[in-house]
């Protein structure tokens, strides 16, 4: 082990603007970058999903597939579109590190676990060896040893510099009644013995709080949470392991997540493959979306224009669900933007689309599906039974501007 001045030491020493590549989300080695931006004047960050608390300053270069809040307000920021599936190729040439710093568990038996993110870091680690990138270890006996993908020799690691931190935490929010309706609704579509992918969030939660007690599911999918936890303690867990890239959630999630052989975090190309993804039986995928037009076009990504977080993994599992046997993908939303107090049915999107046609699309006000339809019926049935009524009115009009109607 190295303490920071030794690491300080080390830093100095380098040229140009090298390239540090991190994990993202609740894994990003926040106090060892925070070295790094004291001993460089220039330097690169290759980050997907970046928390608040990463360096920002002019010199500093963002660059990730999915801009997290961390990176929205940096002073250089480069967005490269890119689905989940296929990023870590960007680390053999486009994102190729200098210097790669992985947040891992303590020493067992030889090796340490990346532990709640593994998602491109397999593939950035056999790039950083090849190139002979400088290896480093954030060491943090808060990190659980999590199975699969992310187990690394210590032997692979140049500098291990141990940082006593809490992970970052996400607490489950509380479902309001609409959500709570966008459960019911969804859970009522996904049959028994489904293989489940769900995000983040209230409505994610909702679905499933509200799948029925006396069923049992699999989950492969790109994020683990806490509402995957609570299927397993109520029993609603089929025998297949528990399969995801990264994890994000409470203490009780990190705690259950630690050296459980039921759990395997594999890299983002295996997870987000389409054909790994329609491997799995009654694929049931639930995204959400900030806009879906009447074409059922998705928007995940942008407000007013602009990039606001990226493409991610949602088109990977909304084709690989599709393609799925008894699979379905559905995009569950509010029908209202609570914020900017506007539907979130439109009629044609103003900026490119992340996805499009999805099995159906849920909101609180009902279920269209999409599937099978023509152009007409989509628009008709977005308007008729997911749209906010305050909305169908202007959106028939649209429609009409549109020839759908």
């Amino acid at each position: 082990m190295m303490d920071q001045a030794g690491l300080e030491s080390v830093l100095t020493r380098m040229t140009g603007q090298p390239r540090v590549v991190c994990g993202g989300s609740g894994s990003t080695p926040v106090p060892l970058l925070t070295v790094v931006d004291r001993c460089l004047k220039k330097w690169r960050l290759a980050c997907i999903n970046a928390p608040i608390g990463v360096p920002t300053r002019k010199g500093i270069v963002h660059e990730t597939v999915f801009i997290g809040p961390g990176s929205r307000h940096a002073d250089t920021l480069e967005y490269v579109p890119c689905r989940l599936s296929l990023a870590p190729r960007l680390y053999e040439d486009r994102l190729a590190p200098d210097i790669l710093i992985l947040h891992t568990s303590a020493p067992r038996n030889g090796t340490v676990s990346m532990g709640i993110e593994v998602q491109v870091l397999p593939a950035a680690l056999e790039s950083a060896k090849r190139r002979g990138a400088l290896i480093i270890a954030q060491v943090n006996p808060n990190m659980p040893y999590v199975f699969g993908d992310g187990i690394v020799d210590v032997d692979d690691i140049d500098i291990g510099v141990s940082v006593d931190a809490p992970l970052p935490t996400a607490a489950m929010p509380p479902a309001g009644p609409a959500a709570q309706q966008i459960g019911e609704l969804v859970a009522s579509r996904v049959p028994a013995g489904a293989t489940l992918q769900v995000g983040i969030g209230a409505v994610p939660d909702a679905v499933v709080a509200m799948l029925p007690g006396d069923r049992t599911y699999g989950v492969w999918t790109e994020l683990l949470t806490d509402s995957v936890r609570l299927l397993e303690q109520t029993h609603r867990l089929d025998e297949r392991p528990v399969t995801g890239t990264f994890a994000m959630g409470t203490p009780a999630l990190y705690q259950w997540l630690d050296d459980n052989p039921r759990v395997q975090l594999l890299r983002c190309e295996k997870t987000n493959n389409p054909n790994s993804i329609a491997a799995q039986p009654r694929m049931a995928s639930v995204n959400t979306a900030l806009q879906v037009d009447l074409f059922g076009q998705v928007n995940a990504t942008r407000v007013r224009g602009k990039i606001h977080s990226g493409i991610g993994g949602s088109t990977d599992f909304l084709v690989g669900a599709m393609h799925s046997p008894g699979g379905q993908a559905l995009i569950a939303m509010l029908s209202w933007h609570p914020k900017a107090d506007c539907s979130t049915i439109v009629g044609l999107l103003d900026s490119p689309a992340s996805a499009s046609q999805p099995s159906a699309v849920v909101t609180e006000q009902g279920v269209a599906d999409l599937f099978g339809r023509s152009q007409e019926e989509q628009a008709r049935h977005l308007i008729d039974d997911a749209a906010h009524p305050d909305a169908r009115h202007d959106l028939w009009r649209r429609a009409a501007e549109l020839s759908l109607a």
